[in-house]
């Protein structure tokens, strides 16, 4: 099936309020518009934020959509582009104007943080190399570079079923190693 076309009819329906085309919609596409926030925004709650935002202005103007323009998905890419482009424009903006406490929250890392997210980084690296070769890859497209259930399975060439699995799976032992 064409992810495009898909996405088509789940916008559709959207710009006509049906709210679970829209969850729909939510569900296939939020992971890789968390990547493209994330790599922009370098900041898990402003990345959360930004395509917060995008998902309410993708459902309020659903109905807006042009095809000719572009593919669903290159359209909701350029909406959480925007909304993360502003939210740069207003940090940027804020620093400028001498807003002492909001400057000090989004200042570059504290060395502190950046230990203890370098810790993170190696305790997930170390766990993520105790899963199997299909969990870890499974979990490395979806989560860390973002692509659909779908596209996993186009990549991996495995059941969408066992790339659920896996994930899931994957996850609850990631969680175990990362607790202990």
């Amino acid at each position: 099936m064409d992810p495009n076309h898909d996405f088509l009819h789940l916008l559709s329906a959207t710009a006509q309020g049906d709210r679970l085309a829209f969850a729909d919609l939510y569900r296939q596409t939020a992971g890789k518009l968390y990547a493209i926030s994330l790599q922009m925004l370098r900041r898990r709650d402003l990345a959360e934020e930004a395509v917060q935002e995008a998902f309410v202005r993708i459902w309020h103007n659903a109905g807006d959509y042009q095809q000719e323009k572009g593919t669903v998905l290159t359209w909701m890419i350029s909406i959480v582009r925007y909304r993360a482009l502003d939210m740069l424009r207003a940090t940027k903006s804020r620093r400028e104007t001498g807003d002492e406490g909001l400057e000090e929250a989004l200042d570059e890392q504290s060395p502190e943080q950046e230990l203890y997210e370098q810790r993170d980084r190696v305790s997930i690296d170390r766990c993520m190399d105790r899963l199997d070769e299909g969990p870890r890859q499974a979990i490395e497209m979806a989560y860390f570079r973002g692509l659909t259930h779908m596209e996993v399975c186009d990549q991996m060439e495995t059941p969408l079923g066992t790339v659920k699995t896996w994930i899931r799976r994957g996850l609850e032992r990631l969680k175990r190693c990362l607790e202990s």
